[in-house]
């Protein structure tokens, strides 16, 4: 016993002395920490909406307007502030509408321990269509660049209008492509949808549901676009139909017609058309030559055999008449003919007889 107790008292001086100097050492080592150069390095300043529970600007006006609003800069530092302002203009409406946000100063320094109210305007266009258009004010300083909304609302009758022009089926090698190209008609901005179709004479070839195109299109804006058709019929005639839809009630429809024909067939189909052209040709040319042939001796004139007139008189011809008395005395005159070289001589000779009955 006495010796374990010697033993807990050695063990308990010991772990005194051990444990005691460490509220010391952790005591001494803040202001030695303290007394170092300090390393940090926050930018401290800050910027938003003027006024009380604003995390956005919302502008409101006509086309043609110039609205107006204040931006809050502050800077609680010792050291003159000094920020950059610029409009974002990705506004995702097409229309850049951050390019409207104007500043009297593309930067603006702010002394110490002051607050800065910097006063900005939206010039919207006349052309601007009506509805919201979302931009962004963005302040660039020391150590951040701060990114607040702007909420612009040009105000005035919408009208949403597309429509789907120039629509073309090609043949590339073993697929085909369509066409086509959107208009905005309206005073909106649009994001289209577009459906395709293709229906051959047996039944339809082709159904695509509508689809939301990438981009956004802007009042009076055209794009130009493809669509991919991977196994057109090989040998059909098809109608391809384009439905182009987007918000507010816009639609349009595009039709084309596309005929697909084997290579070899469109070839001999060609050839055989042009084979029965050429033999047409000869027939009709063959029939104009044959009603035109020369008739009689070159043609001179019509032959005895075509009404034309009497025969014509021929040298050596002879020919005979005969005359009764009217005194009935029966005198028969025989006709003789006698030729001479080309000249013809008739001489009349008289027979008489009784020529009388009782």
């Amino acid at each position: 016993m006495p010796f374990r107790l010697r033993t807990a008292a050695a063990g308990a001086v010991l772990a005194a002395a051990v444990v005691l100097p460490c509220p010391a050492v952790a005591a001494a080592r803040p202001p030695a920490a303290a007394a170092g150069p300090s390393t940090t390095a926050a930018p401290g300043w800050s910027a938003a909406p003027t006024g009380t529970a604003r995390t956005s600007f919302y502008l409101e006006g006509p086309a043609g307007s110039a609205l107006t609003d204040r931006l809050a800069v502050r800077n609680p530092s010792d050291r003159p502030l000094t920020v950059r302002l610029a409009g974002d203009g990705d506004g995702g409406d097409g229309q850049r509408a951050g390019a409207w946000l104007a500043f009297g100063t593309a930067q603006v320094t702010v002394p110490p321990r002051t607050q800065a109210s910097v006063p900005f305007t939206a010039a919207v266009p006349r052309t601007a269509a009506p509805g919201s258009h979302p931009a962004a004010l963005t302040v660039t300083g020391p150590g951040a660049r701060i990114r607040i909304p702007v909420r612009l609302r040009v105000t005035g009758p919408t009208l949403s209008a597309l429509t789907v022009e120039h629509v073309a089926v090609t043949r590339r090698g073993s697929a085909a492509v369509i066409r086509y190209t959107l208009v905005n008609r309206g005073n909106t901005a649009l994001r289209p949808q577009v459906a395709v179709r293709a229906d051959g004479l047996f039944g339809t070839l082709l159904r695509r549901p509508a689809r939301p195109l990438p981009d956004v299109l802007p009042p009076g804006a055209r794009t130009a676009r493809t669509e991919t058709w991977s196994d057109p019929p090989a040998l059909d005639a098809v109608d391809v139909t384009l439905t182009a839809t987007a918000a507010g009630g816009a639609q349009d429809t595009g039709t084309a017609a596309y005929t697909a024909v084997p290579w070899g067939t469109g070839v001999a189909v060609a050839l055989l058309l042009a084979a029965g052209g050429g033999f047409w040709a000869v027939r009709r040319r063959r029939g104009r030559s044959g009603r035109a042939a020369p008739t009689g001796d070159g043609g001179a004139g019509p032959g005895p055999d075509d009404g034309g007139g009497p025969p014509p008189h021929r040298p050596g011809a002879r020919a005979t008449a005969g005359t009764r008395p009217a005194n009935g005395t029966g005198t028969r005159g025989a006709a003789a003919t006698t030729t001479t070289g080309t000249t013809s001589s008739t001489t009349t000779v008289a027979k008489t007889g009784s020529g009388v009955r009782g």
